[in-house]
């Protein structure tokens, strides 16, 4: 289940990440919106050390609640993932000094009757845990949020795969994974076949949230090892939903009517250049075969897709739709980059 987000406090200190390979004015941007960072099996009262926008992110329980804070104490910049949990406070390796989930020094060990003011503190950020995974919110507590209603639904079964680094940004790994035209060419040997390339017309828009897409065609999407079970000239639907900036989720509708599949696709930037996507899955329907069967299945897929994203140039995703050709399979695609775009992320966007 989701849990409220907790707010973090303003930090009364500079900031020690200064060579962030973001531009400030596109980190500020991406700094007021949720990303995942772990998943929740991760997180336990011991300090979990992870890099989210180039900043490094401890993470750590108190009871039921999840923390994030910089992973650098403010005294002497000592890592605080070194350090451990006790009881509500996050204990600094370096010198012993202890924070509260509100970042504020509760105690100097070295200076039993020191003066405790507001610039004794780290920097704390807003946490939420939902669809298996941690998420941080850098800047402010208030975001939208991807939605992923099967995942609450007990009908559905709930699968997390492993999570995979890419070297390449997040947007582009979100735009390979609403892109339909790629099936053919990249994913024949998973679910789809070269001598099948064309492209239905579909319809693909620009959102208050960010795309919706809905793609009907005769590409199943069995595994190649499962194929008999898809009728002959059956029309798969695809509906792709994005949330800004790196978030994304399909529903697949399968021959029987009653079931669905849906993927939520979320890429955590770690760095402009570096990203680690995470995948939260929901099916009403095969639930008695072996997960090992859909992680298989989920890596030779999203490795197809890095192999190629790895290799695009340029990095950067260009928001400026005349520095590239597009056809009309793209509409997903274009769409996306007009709505990183409604963000107010920089034209040459680097991530």
């Amino acid at each position: 289940m989701s849990t409220a987000a907790l707010a973090c406090q303003t930090v009364t200190w500079n900031p020690i990440t200064k060579t962030s390979s973001f531009t400030p004015h596109d980190r500020e941007i991406l700094t007021r919106h949720w990303h995942p960072v772990a998943f929740s099996a991760e997180v336990t009262d011991k300090p979990y050390a992870v890099t989210l926008l180039d900043e490094p992110v401890v993470l750590y329980r108190t009871g039921s609640k999840v923390n994030a804070a910089r992973d650098i104490c403010s005294h002497r910049g000592a890592p605080l993932s070194k350090g451990w949990v006790q009881g509500e406070n996050i204990i600094c390796p370096y010198h012993g000094l202890h924070f509260g989930t509100d970042g504020r020094c509760t105690r100097i060990p070295s200076e039993p009757n020191a003066n405790l003011t507001e610039r004794h503190r780290i920097q704390m950020y807003a946490t939420r845990e939902d669809y298996g995974l941690i998420w941080v919110l850098m800047s402010g507590s208030e975001a939208p949020f991807a939605e992923m209603p099967s995942w609450h639904d007990e009908s559905f079964q709930r699968i997390l795969p492993p999570s995979i680094d890419i070297a390449a940004s997040a947007g582009r790994q979100v735009e390979v994974f609403i892109d339909v035209a790629h099936f053919a060419w990249i994913h024949h040997e998973a679910f789809a076949e070269r001598d099948n390339p064309v492209v239905p017309t579909y319809k693909a828009q620009v959102t208050p949230y960010g795309v919706h897409a809905e793609y009907i065609s005769n590409v199943s999407n069995f595994p190649k090892s499962m194929q008999h079970r898809a009728p002959e000239d059956f029309l798969w639907t695809r509906t792709f939903d994005v949330f800004a900036p790196f978030t994304a989720r399909l529903t697949v509708n399968f021959p029987d009517p009653n079931q669905r599949l849906v993927i939520l696709n979320a890429a955590s930037p770690i760095s402009a250049r570096k990203t680690r996507m995470f995948c939260a899955i929901t099916r009403n329907f095969d639930k008695h075969m072996p997960l090992e069967d859909v992680y298989a299945f989920n890596q030779q897929v999203f490795e197809e897709d890095r192999d190629i994203v790895e290799l695009c140039r340029p990095e950067d995703l260009p928001l400026d739709l005349s520095l590239e050709i597009h056809i009309p399979a793209d509409r997903s695609s274009t769409a996306y980059r007009r709505a990183l775009s409604a963000l107010g992320l920089g034209r040459a966007f680097t991530s």
